[in-house]
C-alpha cells in the first residue's frame, strides 16, 4: 500500500516525518498569514515597511469596508458570479449527458470522441490564447460575459466528461438492465436512475469547476478589457496605483476573493469527499 505507514517502533522516522509535514505546512501557510496580516494594517504602517511584524493597529473594519466603498470590487464580484454560476451549470449538464452516452452506449466514433475530450486537457492554455481571442472578436463576443462563459464551458467540459464518464461507468449494470426491462427510455433512465446516484460526483465536480472558473486570471485578462465585465481576479490588478499602491486594501480584497470557493467547499464537503472516494472500495 502507498504511502506505507511508519511503524511505531521507529520513533526517529516518525518524528522526522512529523517535522517534515509541519515544515511543509508552515511554508505553505506563511504567505497566507502574511497576506492576512497585511489586510489588517494601516496604509501608513505598510508604507513604513512593516510587512512581517505584528500589526501595530488592527484596521479590520476600515480596510474590508474600503474594499467595497473605495474600489470597484463589488462590481467585480458580481461579474464573477455572472460568469461562474452559468459556467458551472453548463459544465455539469453537458458533462453528465456526454458521460452518460459515452459510458453506456457503443457507437462508431465513441472512442475517438472520448479521446478528443481527454486530449483537450493536455493542451496548454497559452497556445490557444490568440485563436480563442480572434474567435471571440470575430463572433462579437469579445469583452462580454458570454466570451468567458462559452470558453469556460468548452474548456472545462473535457475534464468533467472524463470524470462523469468514469463515475457512471462504475454504476452496476443490473440497474440499467432493470430500467430497460421496465420500458424506461434513455431520458427516463438518466433522470430516475443515474442522477440520484451521481449526486456526490456532481457535488465534487461543481466545487472543482467553481474553483477553476472563479480563480481564473489568464482568460479573464485575455477575453475582457473593460471594468464592466472583468471578474475579481482581473479586477484585483486594478487596485494597484500607478505610483503608490494601498497594499492593505489589495490584501483585504485578496482575502475576500478567496472566501467564496472556501465557503462552497465547506458547505458541500460531505458530498465532495463522497464523490472522490466512491468506488475506491469494492465488495
Amino acid at each position: 500500500m502507498y504511502p506505507r505507514s511508519i511503524p511505531e517502533d521507529v520513533p526517529v522516522r516518525r518524528f522526522a516525518y512529523g517535522a517534515m509535514v509541519a515544515l511543509i505546512l508552515a511554508l505553505w501557510l506563511v504567505p497566507l498569514l502574511a497576506v492576512m496580516a497585511t489586510s489588517l494594517r494601516s496604509f501608513e504602517e505598510v508604507m513604513a515597511g512593516n510587512y512581517w511584524g505584528w500589526p501595530r493597529s488592527f484596521n479590520f473594519i476600515e480596510n474590508y469596508t474600503a474594499v467595497f466603498t473605495q474600489t470597484a470590487m463589488a462590481r467585480y464580484f458580481l461579474n464573477s458570479l455572472i460568469v461562474t454560476l452559468p459556467s458551472v451549470g453548463g459544465v455539469l449538464v453537458l458533462s453528465t449527458l456526454s458521460g452518460f452516452v459515452l459510458s453506456r452506449y457503443r457507437f462508431r466514433g465513441a472512442d475517438l470522441m472520448f479521446a478528443l475530450f481527454v486530449g483537450g486537457n493536455f493542451l496548454p492554455a497559452q497556445i490557444m490564447m490568440i485563436p480563442v481571442r480572434d474567435l471571440m472578436v470575430s463572433i462579437g463576443l469579445y469583452d462580454t460575459y458570454y466570451a468567458l462563459i462559452v470558453f469556460h464551458v468548452a474548456f472545462q467540459t473535457g475534464f468533467a466528461t472524463l470524470f462523469m464518464r468514469n463515475f457512471i461507468a462504475a454504476l452496476p449494470d443490473e440497474l440499467f438492465q432493470a430500467a430497460r426491462a421496465e420500458g424506461a427510455s434513455p431520458w427516463q433512465t438518466l433522470w430516475h436512475v443515474v442522477l440520484p446516484l451521481i449526486r456526490p460526483a456532481l457535488a465534487a465536480l461543481a466545487i472543482l469547476t467553481f474553483t477553476f472558473v472563479w480563480n481564473d486570471y489568464f482568460w479573464a485578462i485575455v477575453l475582457t478589457q473593460s471594468d464592466a465585465v472583468k471578474p475579481v481576479t482581473a479586477g484585483l490588478s486594478n487596485l494597484r496605483g500607478e505610483w503608490v499602491s494601498a497594499w492593505n486594501l489589495v490584501a483585504a480584497a485578496t482575502i475576500m476573493v478567496a472566501i467564496p470557493p472556501v465557503v462552497m467547499f465547506f458547505l458541500m464537503q460531505r458530498h465532495f469527499i463522497a464523490g472522490l472516494t466512491v468506488g475506491a472500495v469494492k465488495g
